[in-house]
């Protein structure tokens, strides 16, 4: 059977880990791996989940099976927190699923299941997860303009000339915030014009959201994707709580879907219960559990709440210092860009020679397409990095 089997390419990231973890070199910097750290360089687990997970200790006596959609009150309070009260509830179908990763492969398979001919819209460039899926699944992929590398921001003109080419049924990707791996995001503005396009169109969103809190705040980054909810009949989104909560291994994520009213509610309920039936049967519960414990407990949540805003802050800090230090290398403005995106990551612009030069000379670990973790940096290794940028970038 295996004879003449020829293993897929490796991911480009786990091959950044490896590549790193071999390097003997005592002063390298991980800026690649999506993963934050603390300013002492430690992916911590967060107070508030350690307290939940006392509590789950203390108060869980079996260790049966939950739905196959999962715990009823994790998508619940999942639902609330990503939208709020932009759409009744009766109009919200959920289902857990293993981390976001897991949400985005449901709901594309389930629009592949429901249009089949429909074609996925996907910003350049994008999470390299979002077309490997799209590919896997068969699905018809399309591309729209998103970034504009000469400043560093959104091309918007160009995105918004692209949608609308989109077809009634098809699939546009947009990411809720902290664009990974630009850092660039949608302002209102976008976000509503967006919405005229797709009402326009007939497009259906499909949000992935996985950083909410992260960008501006917890309100404020759900912002746009609520904007949609509450406007349009249809919209996906695909959450993760592998970030905001620090529960990376733990698989945590929720696929949603606004859809026109109660009875087609129960229809795609139905649906996405089959599919995750098919695809890994019910999913896991430790990590659902521990967000909903800490999002139904008021002191618990609080807790979230301050940690989640001191990550932020610490990853505002980073994006400041570093454009800071490159000012200062290079007598530039050139990479005031980075102090204005948000999230983990921006593109700071190198080739891939250009990294490898970061990798071979200065043990600065960056991903090929030049994308940079910006919650890898700390205080001490933002001037090495800085001036590592200004040799190499020129």
């Amino acid at each position: 059977m295996f004879e003449n089997l020829k293993a897929p390419e490796a991911d480009k990231i786990l091959r950044l880990m490896a590549s790193f973890a071999a390097d003997g070199r005592t002063d390298k910097v991980d800026l690649g791996v999506g993963v934050y750290r603390n300013p002492q360089g430690q992916t911590p687990v967060m107070a508030a989940v350690r307290e939940a997970e006392a509590v789950i200790a203390a108060t869980q006596v079996t260790k049966s099976y939950v739905g196959l959609s999962g715990d009823p009150a994790f998508c619940e309070a999942l639902r609330g927190l990503i939208l709020g009260d932009a759409v009744a509830a009766d109009r919200v179908a959920t289902c857990a699923t293993p981390g976001g990763t897991g949400a985005v492969r449901q709901a594309l398979e389930m629009a592949r299941r429901v249009s089949p001919d429909a074609a996925v819209w996907m910003p350049t460039p994008t999470w390299p997860n979002h077309p490997a899926i799209v590919g896997h699944l068969g699905q018809t992929a399309r591309s729209y303009r998103y970034y504009d590398e000469a400043t560093g921001g959104l091309d918007r003109q160009a995105m918004l000339a692209d949608l609308a080419q989109a077809k009634a049924g098809d699939v546009v990707l947009l990411h809720g915030c902290c664009h990974n791996p630009t850092g660039a995001d949608l302002s209102a503005k976008d976000w509503r014009d967006i919405g005229d396009l797709l009402e326009m169109t007939g497009a259906v969103p499909f949000i992935d959201m996985a950083y909410l809190g992260f960008a501006n705040g917890l309100s404020e980054d759900a912002a746009g994707t609520r904007h949609l909810a509450a406007r349009l009949p249809e919209v996906l989104i695909a959450a993760s709580c592998s970030k905001n909560f620090g529960l990376y291994r733990e698989r945590v994520g929720l696929c949603l879907a606004v859809t026109s009213g109660p009875a087609p509610r129960e229809a795609v309920s139905g649906l996405m219960a089959h599919l995750n039936r098919q695809t890994f049967a019910f999913p896991p519960d430790h990590g659902a559990r521990v967000v909903q414990t800490i999002l139904s407990d008021a002191r618990l949540r609080e807790m979230w709440q301050t940690e989640l805003t001191l990550m932020r802050e610490t990853m505002n800090t980073n994006r400041a210092a570093l454009a800071a230090a490159l000012r200062d290398e290079t007598g530039s403005d050139r990479f005031d860009f980075l102090a204005t995106h948000r999230g983990m990551f921006s593109l700071i612009g190198a080739d891939p020679e250009q990294v490898e030069a970061l990798r071979r000379d200065h043990g600065i670990y960056v991903v090929g397409d030049g994308r940079m973790n910006v919650a890898g940096l700390t205080p001490e290794t933002t001037p090495k990095v800085a001036r590592a940028l200004a040799l190499v970038l020129g």
